[in-house]
């Protein structure tokens, strides 16, 4: 995300498509940019359905001020600007995008809007993808949002996409020094909200043990392996099922009976089949539900799992009954 230095063959390009006031020119030429454009949007907002509709309003705002790109900047640079002012207004606008407490001792709290992101809409650049895992993940997304919307962005463009202060301020329409002062609180939050161990750049390809352990979790559904289940759980887990709230740190054993004793895995809700697939650089799986009255297993709930040392530490789960989610097959 460096500067243009002599105007690159995009920002040429794009001038020309500017002066020739031809849309379908210009849709071709921004399209490129979406799915990085999207991702920004996501790490702003934690949520794959308003992500898209900033990215759709960061191309509508782009043609209607398609006059003022003079080529100083590159095109990427000038689209990121746009779409961050957009994700600004926004969360100005919607006062229900904050961190709700969680009700636990150790004074968690969960964003109630968090989606999912497909794996498949991510940048389909390998440098993007190494870098994106760590930025992309639930808990990253989730730490961002406790950050005020403006520090949320500084912190994004310095830190995430690696832009110099005076490129942020610019974009921002900050001065340096704000920048500055708003990067170090936004760090000193962030650390607070990560684990240490998230602050590492990691591959952005599943290991072994993930892709076992999500492949164990669906065939432990799908036999109505109680203990099996069991065993997949570490005994520090930490439970939520969005959008309700929730966050529970539980033992394997109660999570399961709990889930029992909610009806999952008695007569009516024992019928499953799963799917493996990647959310956020995440195992995910996907589980669909088959009712006595039903020939075909409906899309029930995706559960995203963060695996420590062959075991789940963490599960989020989103409802996602009736839901045409991620494009996943409604039914199987």
């Amino acid at each position: 995300m460096t500067e243009a230095g002599p105007q690159g063959a995009d920002e040429a390009a794009f001038i020309a498509v500017v002066r020739s006031g031809d849309p379908a020119r210009f849709a071709l030429i921004t399209e490129r940019h979406r799915r990085e454009l999207q991702v920004h949007c996501y790490r702003m907002l934690a949520n794959y359905e308003d992500a898209q509709d900033m990215t759709q309003e960061t191309f509508l705002r782009a043609w209607h001020k398609r006059e003022s790109f003079k080529g100083h900047a590159a095109l990427r640079t000038w689209l990121y600007r746009i779409a961050t002012n957009a994700c600004l207004d926004f969360l100005e606008k919607r006062k229900d995008r904050t961190p709700v407490p969680s009700g636990l001792p150790d004074d968690g709290s969960e964003v109630l809007y968090l989606q999912p992101y497909p794996d498949r809409m991510l940048p389909e650049d390998p440098q993007e993808s190494v870098v994106a895992r760590e930025t992309i993940e639930l808990a990253f997304i989730v730490a961002v949002q406790h950050l005020p919307p403006r520090q949320r962005a500084v912190f994004i463009l310095r830190d995430v996409l690696g832009w110099p202060a005076s490129k942020a301020a610019d974009a921002l329409e900050l001065t340096v020094a704000s920048v500055t002062s708003a990067l170090q609180r936004a760090r000193v939050t962030m650390r607070g909200r990560l684990p240490g161990r998230r602050l590492d750049w990691r591959s952005a390809e599943l290991s072994k043990d993930e892709r076992g352990v999500v492949k164990s979790y669906i065939e432990a559904h799908e036999r109505n392996d109680l203990d099996g289940l069991t065993s997949l759980l570490r005994d520090d887990l930490r439970f939520v099922m969005l959008p309700e709230a929730g966050t529970m740190t539980t033992t394997a054993k109660d999570a399961v009976d709990g889930w029992v004793s909610g009806g999952l895995f008695q007569r009516g809700h024992d019928d499953w089949r799963g799917i493996a697939t990647t959310v956020n650089r995440m195992p995910a799986a996907v589980l669909y539900l088959r009712t006595p009255e039903d020939p075909e297993y409906r899309l029930f709930a995706i559960a995203v799992l963060h695996v420590v040392d062959g075991k789940i530490a963490e599960l989020t789960g989103f409802d996602a009954t009736g839901k045409p989610w991620l494009d996943l097959p409604p039914a199987l």
